[in-house]
């Protein structure tokens, strides 16, 4: 599943090559890309339809275009990527993907915007904006606010609005597993399985100790990798492993060539040598290296 660096090479595509321009028409194949949007797939492309796109916003995983739709205050068109959903842009005269389940066209022409999902998990929905609580919009990351639906998410590592020293509060006094919590959006959003891994690594701890029993330092220190190895993500495409996680254009993000400890099962540790291991944590793998890493007394 994409996490924020992935989103975030999304979401400056679609600012490249969407915002501004006016939406012609949205041609929706099938109600399952729609299924979030309660009036179903007609009402959601006629509302669209002449809409104006202003923006295209995010916080942690979840993205959004804000669009000024013809007799609405703007709106947010949540865009949920799922497993495998992605916005591509293309020419009109470009043969339609086998998955490609709605496809907006612009009064200027050329390019269209595409969502494409192979795996059908993601979609489209139209939502009101709500103010944002948390303080990105009186920094003017917000502007126009967020989805209703998204104002339960905490804020990311590389929002103005994120309070470092305020969750490392938060997570010292839960006696949660530490990764437990980083993949907690009410926590911290857009930290997932693959960076969560990496975030730990670099800071030596294992994914099972509880918050509690860290040092306010050391959870400083973890949140710090976290935003590095997103920072790092970001600057080179993102993470794929498939075909399933492309940019805008199409194209792979490469990051996985950097990776530590996610999907290094049997692969020497680069800093110490040692076999990284492979576990079951919360219906996901985990990865760490047991030197660097040891386990929490009593953890199997």
């Amino acid at each position: 599943m994409p996490e924020l660096p992935e989103v975030e090479v999304v979401r400056r595509g679609v600012a490249q090559h969407a915002i501004g321009r006016t939406i012609a028409q949205v041609d929706i194949r099938g109600d399952r890309v729609a299924r979030r949007h309660v009036a179903g797939p007609m009402d959601l492309a006629d509302r669209l339809a002449g809409g104006q796109l202003l923006a295209a916003d995010r916080r942690g995983k979840y993205l959004w275009l804000v669009v000024q739709t013809p007799d609405e205050d703007p709106q947010a068109l949540v865009v949920h990527l799922g497993m495998s959903g992605q916005l591509l842009v293309d020419p009109a005269q470009a043969p339609r993907q086998k998955h490609a389940h709605a496809i907006f066209t612009f009064t200027d022409g050329d390019p269209q915007l595409r969502f494409v999902d192979q795996r059908t998990f993601g979609g489209l929905a139209l939502t009101d904006l709500a103010p944002d609580h948390r303080g990105g919009a009186a920094q003017g990351e917000h502007p126009h606010g967020i989805p209703a639906s998204v104002t339960h998410i905490a804020a990311d590592p590389l929002e103005a609005a994120f309070d470092l020293p305020a969750v490392v509060r938060v997570l010292k006094t839960k006696d949660t597993a530490i990764k437990r919590l980083l993949l907690d959006q009410n926590v911290v959003s857009g930290i997932g399985n693959i960076y969560a891994d990496e975030a730990l690594w670099r800071a030596k701890i294992h994914g099972a100790r509880p918050a509690s029993s860290l040092t306010k330092p050391a959870l400083t220190r973890l949140l710090e990798h976290a935003t590095d190895v997103m920072t790092a993500a970001l600057d080179v495409g993102g993470t794929s492993f498939d075909a399933l996680y492309v940019n805008i254009n199409g194209q792979s993000g490469y990051f996985d060539r950097s990776l530590d400890a996610y999907g290094q099962t049997g692969q020497p540790c680069t800093r110490c040598g040692t076999l990284i291991q492979r576990e079951v944590f919360m219906n996901r793998s985990s990865h760490f290296c047991p030197m660097c890493q040891p386990a929490p007394r009593g953890s199997r």
